[in-house]
């Protein structure tokens, strides 16, 4: 079986693939995280997966898989990425509040010249916020490195009125489909 690599420095995305018991190597990648023009939010949160794992194919040697994804926060129409001050993140907060927006998470897997990829696509609902929480919120420290400025597996919980779709995509990473990505190059779940 060949080895997974995650081009990823995402603990989150580390703890989803142990959560279904598929070992893995760490070896994040750095590229430019900048949409291009006319590029739509799927297409270019897809584009972003595929260009991590080919980043990260090409600092890896010998039988590996390689995985990268990418998460985007939409709302109304606008792509959402992480906070980069205090301001920004107040000014996202704010414009989720009482508001249904998309988080969409792409994985993409390499193994030499073959390229797989999906993208998945969750709704989800805020409840109101109030400017105060939202201060709260950012002085935690939990939203500096999350797309759209909070986390929906920690304190951020507490925003979310309803998901419609994958728990996990939101997390940063949709298990099912990447289940069914590992598989079609040969790796297994529950090792």
């Amino acid at each position: 079986m060949p080895e997974l690599i995650l081009a990823s420095a995402s603990p989150r995305r580390r703890e989803l693939l142990q959560q279904i018991s598929v070992p893995c190597q760490v070896r994040p990648v750095d590229i430019s995280e900048i949409p291009k023009p006319d590029e739509t939010a799927c297409m270019f949160v897809e584009r972003m997966a595929r260009e991590k794992a080919q980043a990260g194919l090409a600092l890896s040697q010998g039988n590996v898989v390689v995985l990268g994804s990418d998460t985007v926060v939409v709302s109304k129409g606008q792509i959402l990425g992480k906070p980069v001050d205090r301001e920004h993140c107040l000014t996202m907060l704010q414009q989720l509040s009482g508001t249904k927006h998309q988080v969409m998470t792409a994985v993409a897997l390499i193994r030499g010249e073959q390229i797989r990829s999906r993208v998945v696509t969750t709704e989800v609902w805020f409840h109101e916020l109030t400017i105060q929480q939202c201060q709260r919120y950012w002085d935690t420290g939990e939203p500096c490195d999350k797309a759209g400025g909070y986390g929906i597996q920690g304190l951020g919980a507490v925003f979310v009125a309803s998901i419609k779709g994958s728990y996990s995509a939101v997390v940063g990473l949709p298990l099912a489909e990447t289940k069914q990505l590992l598989e079609s190059f040969g790796i297994a779940v529950w090792q």
